[in-house]
């Protein structure tokens, strides 16, 4: 059962009060995001020389072939430093998820710990949802944006139950698109995004980084407050 609080009214004031209150969690996960996200760079330039290196020797000096190899040796470099980046950035909705299904504050170290509690869930998880995602938006722009706007349902069911993977994919669907508040859910989202977007465009992006998480704070208890999630 969900705390009391996530049933509640949301407004951004509830939000900003959500996120002052998580701040520091989420600073230190925003600073762990960028730190993989600049170490994933890294990997990639150096891999990407090796490769390139390699690849020339191999193949007797042929361009195409140097490129080639230069890009796989990068790719594979920076490959764990996307792994692991892609598992903290999915925090910035997991938190939330996590405080307004338990109504305690959830603090970095809780939010690690179930990451490493059952890290191939959330990493199977997340490789379904973007496979999902980018083939709906390959077939058709629609359904890409459809799966897109079942991910804090989704982030919900894979941390705050024992659904599994695929369960926890169709439910979130369905609760979003069978429920009566369901597109009101999904206008509160666009909206919410827009707002985002509009924030971080006139602070040259810096604005991002309060905009996003108070956004997610606050669509989680829209979820809530219209039975989306219950």
């Amino acid at each position: 059962m969900a705390s009391a609080r996530a049933y509640e009214q949301p407004t951004i004031n509830r939000a900003w009060d959500d996120f002052i209150a998580h701040i520091s969690t989420i600073l230190l996960i925003w600073v762990a995001f960028i730190a993989l996200s600049l170490l994933g760079g890294l990997a990639y330039f150096v891999f990407s020389l090796v490769g390139g290196v390699t690849g020339s020797g191999l193949s007797g000096g042929s361009i195409d072939a140097s490129t080639l190899f230069a890009m796989l040796f990068g790719y594979l470099g920076q490959l764990p430093f996307v792994i692991i980046s892609s598992l903290i950035s999915v925090l910035f909705v997991a938190v939330p998820a996590m405080y307004y299904n338990s109504g305690e504050i959830v603090t970095i170290n809780a939010s690690l710990n179930t990451l490493l509690r059952r890290p191939s869930r959330y990493l199977l998880a997340g490789i379904l949802f973007s496979v999902a995602t980018s083939i709906g938006f390959i077939l058709c722009v629609l359904p890409g944006i459809a799966i897109a706007l079942i991910m804090p349902v989704y982030v919900n069911r894979i941390f705050a139950s024992d659904q599994t993977i695929l369960e926890a994919f169709s439910g979130s669907f369905q609760a979003v698109y069978n429920s009566p508040k369901g597109l009101d859910f999904v206008g509160i989202q666009i909206l919410a995004g827009l707002l985002t977007a509009i924030v971080s465009i006139c602070t040259c992006g810096l604005g991002s980084f309060i905009a996003l998480p108070v956004c997610t704070f606050y669509i989680q208890n829209a979820a809530y407050n219209k039975g989306i999630i219950s």
